[in-house]
């Protein structure tokens, strides 16, 4: 078998997940830039993932909030804006060129002509209207620096105009311009999420003019974001890239031929590195813990997840569209959950206690405490409610 072929197994492949994902206790990061650069991506969706996965893999999670702040709307490090499949994520700012061309434009064409269609059916304004109302959005934005959409609307009033989308079926309803117009712009790589409306665990933003990049060409911008992912994630089968990404098959092959991958051999077929990557990769000295938040990007990282995490405990662990809710982790797999009560107690149930023993419990335990310590007195539900969240939360 050539080197080409060699076998990464379950063990390794976890290893790797640690070192990389800065999850074993040694490998944590000094500050939220560091994460980012190391996760390439931190799902957004839910606003306070993006501090929770952070603290994680803090060496010094007290500084989370105010360092993840300052790197989000003051330093310019990371950037909150629409990515792989059509989600809001929170990337390095030096990627968001790469992510815009790679994934953003194909998606962007789809978002406005949808809104152009929806429009036309409705007997709203045309086309050229609604580019007279879009300069004039940017333009206050520009003026503002930051402002939520009432306030966009107060500078040029249109925004406010509604139309009925889906007139007649069963998803009809009112659209107002701002709401479909701002998520275009943010598809299409103009506009970005700015400061939350309250605390960081707010889901209302403000929003800002995206900061300015190059505009790169598609192909090479996908070479760019997939290697970047898989010598963070890799090995990864196609299924895994395609599933990440949201391309197409024929758009993954490409962009592994052009960064010149490296095929390995996994339990469900054929996976890739990248170039330089395929020699066997040793594990932290110590097994480690880790509190993971719903929708982390480690424990979405993959679409086929058997390695690290046992199909049955899937059920109690995803929302019934495949969000993950938060998990325990122990020495590279999913052993269970946790929740926040109301009290603000961090409390957390094993269910695979397979090869655990009492120092598993221990440290998973010095987790809980580490969490509660730097989450203080907010109090954080998931934005997508998992089983056993809903069940430990009560």
């Amino acid at each position: 078998m050539g080197d080409e072929e060699r076998y990464v197994g379950v063990a390794e492949r976890r290893a790797r997940l640690a070192l990389r994902h800065r999850l074993a206790g040694v490998t944590r990061a000094a500050g939220p830039q560091e994460v980012a650069d190391s996760l390439v991506a931190l799902h957004g969706t839910d606003p306070a993932t993006v501090y929770l996965a952070v603290g994680a893999r803090l060496a010094d999670p007290a500084r989370t909030v105010a360092e993840t702040g300052r790197a989000l709307y003051e330093d310019g490090g990371l950037v909150r804006m629409h990515g792989m499949r059509h989600t809001v994520f929170v990337f390095p700012t030096e990627l968001t060129a790469v992510v815009h061309a790679s994934t953003g434009l194909t998606v962007a064409a789809r978002e406005r002509a949808a809104l152009l269609r929806d429009m036309g059916k409705a007997g709203a304004p045309d086309a050229a209207w609604l580019k007279e109302v879009e300069d004039a959005a940017l333009a206050a934005l520009a003026r503002r620096g930051q402002a939520t959409a009432t306030e966009l609307a107060e500078d040029e009033p249109r925004l406010r105009e509604q139309f009925v989308y889906a007139a007649g079926t069963g998803y009809e309803g009112v659209h107002t311009v701002s709401t479909r117009l701002l998520r275009v712009l943010g598809v299409e790589g103009k506009v970005v999420r700015g400061r939350p409306l309250g605390t960081w665990t707010s889901s209302r933003f403000r929003w800002a003019v995206a900061p300015a990049h190059p505009e790169l060409d598609a192909a090479g911008a996908q070479a760019s974001l997939l290697g970047r992912w898989l010598a963070a994630c890799g090995p990864a089968t196609e299924a895994d890239l395609k599933w990440w990404t949201g391309w197409k098959v024929t758009d993954v092959r490409r962009a592994l031929a052009a960064i010149g991958a490296r095929p390995v051999s996994l339990d469900e077929g054929v996976g890739y590195v990248v170039a330089g990557d395929v020699g066997p990769v040793a594990g932290p000295a110590e097994p480690w813990a880790a509190l993971l938040p719903g929708l982390d990007p480690t424990a979405m990282g993959w679409q086929r997840r058997d390695w690290y995490l046992a199909p049955e405990l899937r059920p109690a662990l995803f929302d019934r569209s495949g969000n993950v809710g938060p998990t325990v982790w122990w020495d590279g797999r999913v052993v269970g959950g946790w929740a926040q009560r109301p009290d603000g107690e961090i409390v957390w149930r094993l269910l695979d206690t397979e090869g655990l023993g009492r120092d598993a419990e221990t440290a998973i335990a010095a987790e809980a405490e580490r969490l509660r310590r730097w989450v203080g007195t907010t109090r954080v539900t998931p934005r997508f409610r998992t089983p056993l969240e809903k069940e430990l939360s009560a």
